[in-house]
């Protein structure tokens, strides 16, 4: 077992220093004379970016990487709502950097997604935090069953490409807690993960990667992360002060000069060298987690490429399916239509991009299955009407069985660096598409982006498959879907709002470029159109299939518990239909207490479940108090008020099929301190105080019908009551029944009595 203290006691202050920046773009540095070796860290996440290092790094994807299985984009993973497959998926990402000798993936990535314009939407999980952990502590225990690590990524509230070097993310406390760093409480709590990476961006005013209070009061204190802190690349302001808030790792090489200020500081006192050493252990820890269980790893690029098929069609999301006109008969006569058919967009720009080692397409993928004609229609890499292709795509159409459109945002759409401008398709495949419908009844559009789209034809198409970025298989993946030789099961993720100005935060994203103002708090995606009562393309958690379920049964394990006890939750769910299909069963919770301005539900529970046509199975989940609680920054902690709580059981956000209602009893007493500015409705809410203020409000001449009729016609005791329990204490003195020595006595009393 090796002594890190004492390799650390034996090295030099300028050794120690220098372990804290990179070695180059893409290694930790090595201190060969003490036998520490250097590693090498990789991009992803959702395939191995390993660059060819005969060839300049970089860190946008501008030069080639090494041949790898590109699986699907986060923003498509998500849909599977499948913990297993990701953890399958992880495990296969872990083995090919095992063969590369990588130490660590650069990924998941699991910042909520707050607009549908951020450019990077395509890396993130969900606009949900719940589904965002919960999927990303699936990638990390695969990866890292593989004995190497991972670098959860963009800590925190790195929601947007706009200025994310140096825009200050403007949040109050609740908000960050319940929506933007929730995803990564459970990826820390659950996974373990081996690194965290800190974003380029402030969170009110305080740089990420400087941060205290983000990097180790909250990160290690409170949720007992033990890993390394690294810095986005280039995302490092101060490095001193970085180091000291916890900030381990700065990458890339800074050249040494970020190192000689760390040994600068340390001699002259300004940063005491017990936090360097704290620093180095944490570090020595990563390398050699690795580097002590480094296998000679081979892997077969077929099979992970067959395990991204597979995983293609666990993400795709039947949106729309009118008449039954998916699946497509095999052998009936088709046309193809857009060069995404031929050339699949199947991931996005930046650090990300994959370089595949095959790339399977809709068109190849359909031999043998039907008679297909093809047409170009309009560019897959540009929004650009070329003379003659639409005018082809409709003749192709007409008097076909169907005409499958394949759609979807170019490269140069979406991508790190720049945000989107518009939720809008290309206005060439918009127009193409109306043209086809027009002339062929049974259209089908088949998608392909990162993040939701305005579909201003819905009405007039028969089908819409959402692929999103689905993987080198997601060619394979689609027309195995279309022809019916799979079943759809995905789920949407996100809300696809009918138009962007929709959007919670349209207001303010991306802001003037210093703050971005999280005005929307915590009423984000669902959140906020369910609260809005608006009407939304696509819901949250939608997903159709080509058989039926049917939800019964649904049972709680006590409907009166205490807030420090767990509930269980059992629903059976029913194949209905004539296939087999799987199932996602959506978990929400309702606050009916009223104690906190909150969401009308929130998601807290999700379960995948596959069934044979007749069978039936049950779907279990265990509630804690963090399911019903939220953040009360008086306290500053989890708060679950007293009161009655519902559970829905839904097949999305907007498809609630049962509900059960229980009540909770709050262990946790939030003390107060009784003013004369404390509220009448806040004393009677109070078992300690009610008894005492009780007999101040039922004497009050206020509360009385008045003398006469015209008062009474002027104060009714609807209006008397509601406007005495929101006065303050001390607007009890404005009927004479009090003086001001007799209310600070009465003070006094209600305090002692909270004290005893």
């Amino acid at each position: 077992m090796r002594d890190i203290k004492a390799i650390i006691r034996d090295m030099t202050l300028e050794e120690k220093a220098g372990l804290c920046s990179g070695q180059d773009f893409w290694h930790l540095k090595a201190v060969e004379r003490l036998g520490v070796p250097g590693v090498m860290v990789s991009d992803g996440p959702h395939g191995l970016r390993k660059q060819d290092l005969s060839k300049s790094s970089d860190h946008l994807g501008i030069n080639d990487s090494i041949s790898a299985v590109c699986f699907p984009s986060a923003c498509g993973a998500s849909a599977s709502f499948d913990r297993e497959l990701l953890t399958e998926v992880g495990a296969l990402l872990g083995e090919e950097c095992q063969a590369e000798d990588v130490s660590v993936l650069l990924g998941p990535a699991v910042n909520i997604k707050r607009s549908p314009l951020c450019g990077r939407n395509f890396e993130y999980y969900s606009e949900d935090p719940h589904v965002a952990g919960q999927l990303a502590a699936a990638v990390i225990k695969g990866v890292q069953s593989k004995n190497v690590g991972v670098s959860v990524k963009h800590y925190a509230a790195n929601n947007q490409e706009y200025h994310r070097m140096n825009v200050s993310a403007e949040a109050d406390e609740r908000t960050l807690r319940e929506i933007y760093l929730a995803a990564f409480e459970t990826a820390v709590k659950e996974a373990k993960p081996w690194t965290v990476m800190c974003g380029y961006n402030k969170i009110n005013g305080e740089y990420a990667s400087e941060d205290h209070w983000l990097l180790t009061e909250v990160l290690r204190d409170e949720w007992g992360f033990d890993g390394c802190v690294v810095s986005d690349w280039g995302a490092v302001n101060d490095r001193v002060k970085g180091l000291a808030a916890g900030l381990d790792i700065e990458m890339p090489t800074s050249g040494g000069v970020t190192d000689a200020l760390i040994v600068k500081a340390v001699r002259d006192g300004s940063l005491d060298e017990s936090v360097l050493d704290t620093v180095v252990e944490r570090i020595l820890n990563l390398v050699f987690k690795y580097a002590d269980n480094r296998i000679q790893a081979v892997f077969d690029r077929d099979a992970h490429h067959e395990a991204a098929v597979k995983a293609a069609l666990e993400c795709a999301v039947l949106l729309k399916n009118e008449d039954g006109a998916l699946p497509l008969k095999t052998g009936s006569n088709v046309a193809f239509i857009g060069e995404f058919a031929k050339k699949p967009r199947f991931q996005g720009g930046g650090s990300s991009h994959i370089n595949p080692s095959k790339i399977d397409n809709a068109l190849d993928s359909t031999a043998g299955r039907a008679v297909i004609t093809y047409a170009a229609g309009f560019p897959a890499d540009k929004d650009e009407e070329i003379a003659g292709l639409i005018e082809e795509a409709v003749e192709s159409a007409k008097g076909k069985d169907a005409a499958v459109i394949f759609a979807g945002l170019p490269d140069i759409f979406e991508s790190e660096g720049y945000d989107r401008e518009h939720m809008r398709l290309p206005l060439v495949q918009n127009k193409l598409i109306e043209a086809v419908a027009a002339v062929q009844p049974n259209t089908v559009v088949v998608l392909h982006n990162g993040s939701p789209v305005e579909i201003p034809w819905i009405g007039k198409v028969k089908a819409v498959l959402e692929m999103y970025l689905a993987g080198q298989g997601a060619g394979r993946a689609a027309a195995d879907l279309l022809f019916g030789a799979a079943n759809p099961s995905g789920k949407l993720a996100e809300t696809f709002p009918l138009k962007l100005s929709d959007n919670p935060s349209f207001l303010y994203f991306p802001g003037d470029g210093k703050t971005a103002e999280y005005r929307e708090g915590v009423f984000i995606g669902y959140r906020y159109y369910d609260k809005k009562e608006m009407d939304v393309l696509f819901p949250f958690g939608h997903g159709l299939s080509y058989t039926t379920f049917e939800y019964s049964n649904l049972r709680l394990s006590n409907a009166n518990i205490k807030d420090t006890e767990t509930l269980t939750v059992s629903v059976d769910v029913a194949n209905t239909g004539g296939r087999e299909g799987k199932e996602t069963v959506q978990l929400y919770v309702s606050d009916h207490t009223n104690t906190a301005v909150r969401p009308l539900k929130e998601l807290k529970g999700f379960a995948k479940l596959s069934l044979k046509p007749g069978e039936k199975k049950t779907a279990e989940f265990t509630l804690s108090k963090r399911a019903f609680a939220w953040y009360n920054e008086a306290i500053s902690d989890w708060y679950c008020a007293s009161g009655e709580y519902e559970i829905l059981i839904g097949a999305s956000s907007r498809d609630i099929r049962l509900s059960a209602k229980l009540n909770i009893e709050s262990t946790q007493l939030i003390k107060m301190n009784v003013t004369q500015k404390t509220l009448m409705e806040d004393l009677l809410a109070n078992p300690k105080t009610a008894g005492i203020i009780k007999g101040y409000i039922e004497n009050q001449p206020l509360f009385s019908q008045g003398e006469s009729d015209a008062a009474s016609a002027v104060i009714n005791s609807q209006m008397a009551l509601r406007m005495m329990l929101e006065m303050p204490l001390c607007s009890i003195r404005m009927f004479g029944q009090i003086s001001e020595e007799r209310l600070n006595r009465l003070i006094d009393e209600l305090n002692s009595q909270i004290d005893g």
